[in-house]
């Protein structure tokens, strides 16, 4: 399965906020066998969120979107995805009751911050999702997820995506393994063993230098047998750390 990630978000892009969701989603994906093919991140423009969208849903297996998903002003990936499916947005009764009773257990918990800072929650902002989209209601926050087509929406903040990444984990299960060594031999000394093995065997060999001592090799394909007898091949000419 090929999988995009597209992340949304001006603080992103301006350094404000690191962009761990990317790193995770992809870390996730690739540990379940799909193969992430694009890592974008792009700015709150409903225009262009709708223009990627649209294009990437028709080129690769799966998109995933995280961030600007709420009822702030700059929140507009919701209208972007509706926009790129020609949808409406609406709001599920399911949803909006969900919205309320997590403003409730707010308004509940912290009554002082509420009353001194006059908090007014538009729940149907909140709840509004593309018509038609399966609904993923959110246990550690407000915004709800929800996955159109092959499109898959999530809330920006970390531990919102992790927990509604986890109710659709099992549907990125696909076909990659992969299998990591480690050496010590420089990266410019294995060039042509990497080279070789390469043409030798279906696999893609990723070598990742560290100032640490130990070189990180990871090979990938899609046939287990494949991978392990291109691992095999170059145990035989590389120096490999036995861990």
């Amino acid at each position: 399965m090929e999988v995009a990630i597209l992340t949304v978000g001006d603080e992103v892009l301006a350094g404000d906020i690191t962009n761990t969701n990317a790193s995770w989603l992809a870390s996730r994906l690739t540990d379940s066998g799909s193969t992430v093919v694009r890592i974008l991140t792009i700015p709150d423009e409903r225009e262009l969120i709708a223009e990627t969208v649209a294009e990437w849903a028709g080129t690769f297996d799966a998109v995933i979107v995280t961030g600007g998903l709420g009822g702030t002003h700059d929140d507009v990936t919701a209208d972007a995805i509706a926009d790129a499916f020609d949808r409406d947005l609406v709001v599920e009764d399911a949803v909006r009751e969900d919205v309320l009773e997590t403003v409730a257990a707010y308004r509940d918990a912290n009554p002082e911050t509420v009353a001194e800072h006059d908090l007014e929650i538009d729940v149907d902002a909140w709840a509004a999702l593309p018509e038609g989209g399966r609904v993923f209601l959110n246990p550690e926050g407000l915004c709800p997820g929800c996955v159109l087509e092959n499109v898959y929406a999530f809330p920006g903040v970390p531990a919102e995506l992790r927990a509604l990444f986890g109710q659709v984990a099992e549907e990125f299960d696909g076909d990659t393994v992969s299998t990591t060594l480690y050496t010590p031999q420089p990266e410019g000394s294995m060039v042509d063993e990497l080279a070789g093995a390469r043409e030798r065997f279906d696999v893609t060999i990723g070598s990742y230098p560290t100032t640490e001592g130990r070189n990180r090799l990871k090979v990938t394909g899609t046939d287990t047998e494949t991978v392990a007898d291109g691992v095999a091949w170059l145990r035989e000419r590389v120096e490999i750390d036995e861990e």
